[in-house]
């Protein structure tokens, strides 16, 4: 939703496209705040309760139960809410599920899939079957082959900092492994069909500080190394995301954005809404004489729309239009440039309006 900004006019509104910690549903936002103040009224403070406590516990159970419904989950996949977000999970998978002679295959198609590369070579063996690294990471590898040997398959779903995402889910005959947090909860997927997912909560389904990971307990207890105990995923399984103190505040904010996704019409209306939005700015820039989109076509991720400019100049004089105008956190990831226009479920179609008439004003002026 359009945040409103009280260093401007009463009538003016941020467009926040950042790309995350990003937009969070204004309602979200709201009772979060009154929670802040008197939670349940309890008369105390979200930030204050006991995480073993009934009013905590049933904040977890709730979110919990939301993540196997909106996912439509069977009864051999476990929800976990974690710390560390994304980054830990790519050392943690492997150290569950990698022996040191064992290899793993792993899709390369951005900055996140290079460095879960880099952690699963400290447990085991990481093969990369597939890489668009020669290609600036601007399309997603289709030609290859996942070794019948390697323990598990691993993907990133979507690539924020080039703007890819994998339209078709590949088939294996592996456990396939998948770092869902640019775009979790944002389309339809048979979730059933993934041996472990993870995905960092500051994008589709929370504020930053928490990490969802639903796991198919049936792919678990079989490496030979001595797991610490709090990286364990049976562990966290047994005493069901309450192993140690969770982040309270943030699993609270992924509760009220699971409920908001739920109210609204469930993962199969967003996907409806994701891809208009998508669809809207793509024509824009396809139509475009000034804005060029960086990825292969049929490869374009419907969450971060990534373009630039022939003229760096230009790009400088864009952004700073843009910020005149409102619009917030395009400017692209440090590593490419350009722009990045993070388009997740809380962005309303109102705001990709908005863009394309602003993209379209500054070509013509």
């Amino acid at each position: 939703m359009a945040i409103k900004n009280s260093n401007i006019t009463e009538s003016a509104y941020i467009h926040n496209f950042n790309a995350g910690p990003s937009i969070l549903p204004r309602e979200v936002i709201d009772k979060a705040s009154e929670a802040i103040l008197n939670f349940n009224n309890s008369g105390l403070s979200i930030l204050e309760i006991g995480h073993r406590t009934p009013l905590f516990e049933s904040v977890m159970e709730e979110a919990r139960s939301l993540v196997r419904e909106l996912m439509d989950l069977d009864e051999d996949h476990e929800v976990l809410f974690l710390h560390g977000g994304a980054t830990t999970q790519f050392m943690q998978v492997p150290m569950n599920l990698l022996n040191e002679k064992d290899t793993a295959a792993y899709a390369d198609t951005g900055v996140w899939s290079t460095k879960a590369i880099k952690e699963a070579r400290l447990f085991g063996n990481a093969e990369i079957v597939c890489s668009s690294k020669e290609s600036s990471f601007n399309f997603i590898p289709k030609d290859f082959a996942v070794p019948s040997d390697s323990k598990y398959f691993h993907i990133t779903t979507n690539n924020t900092i080039y703007g890819t995402q994998w339209q078709k889910i590949p088939e294996t005959s592996v456990p396939l492994i998948a770092d869902m947090s640019s775009d979790i909860f944002s389309r339809k997927l048979n979730f059933n069909s993934f041996a472990l997912i993870y995905a960092g909560a500051q994008k589709n389904m929370g504020a930053a500080g928490v990490n969802l990971l639903v796991v198919n307990k049936n792919i678990l207890g079989k490496v030979n190394r001595a797991i610490p105990s709090i990286m364990d995923y049976r562990n966290h399984i047994k005493e069901k995301s309450m192993l140690n103190t969770p982040p309270v505040f943030a699993v609270f904010v992924s509760l009220l954005t699971l409920r908001w996704i739920k109210e609204n019409g469930g993962v199969d209306s967003f996907e409806k809404r994701n891809t208009q939005k998508a669809e809207l700015l793509y024509s824009a820039i396809d139509k475009s004489n000034l804005f060029n989109a960086t990825t292969v076509k049929e490869d374009r991720s419907k969450m971060n729309v990534c373009f630039v400019m022939d003229d760096k100049e230009m790009e400088k004089k864009f952004l700073e239009f843009a910020t005149e105008n409102n619009i917030y956190g395009i400017k692209g990831h440090r590593l490419v440039g350009g722009f990045r226009a993070s388009l997740y479920n809380a962005l309303p179609y109102s705001s990709v309006e908005y863009l394309v008439e602003k993209m379209e004003e500054f070509e013509e002026s």
